[in-house]
């Protein structure tokens, strides 16, 4: 089976500044991107745990925080790293070009 590879455009690289979430809908997927220490990150939008936006929540070094129950889940493999929230977000591929950013999906 062959695997259909879309890359989407999410934003332009000046809406995600360091230290800044974005949240965006393509179709039925909903898709944050952040911007750790000038590395832009997709993941899920939605916290696994309770369905909170994460584009509202917090970024760290850490990752970021569910603004409901404060759940981190790592940017880089989408894992939480405390509890309530047990299963990780899934993460996207991201490639930069002129100043647009796009999305494996």
């Amino acid at each position: 089976m062959i695997k259909l590879v879309q890359w989407i455009k999410a934003c332009n690289l000046d809406q995600v500044k360091e230290g800044q979430l974005f949240g965006f809908s393509h179709n039925d997927k909903k898709i944050l991107m952040a911007n750790q220490k000038g590395k832009i990150h997709a993941t899920d939008l939605i916290c696994t745990h309770a369905d909170a936006d994460l584009s509202t929540g917090f970024l760290s070094d850490e990752g970021v925080r569910c603004p409901l129950h404060l759940s981190v889940f790592n940017l880089e493999n989408g894992q939480p790293q405390n509890l309530p929230a047990e299963i990780p977000l899934k993460v996207y591929n991201v490639k930069i070009d002129q100043d647009e950013i796009y999305v494996e999906i």
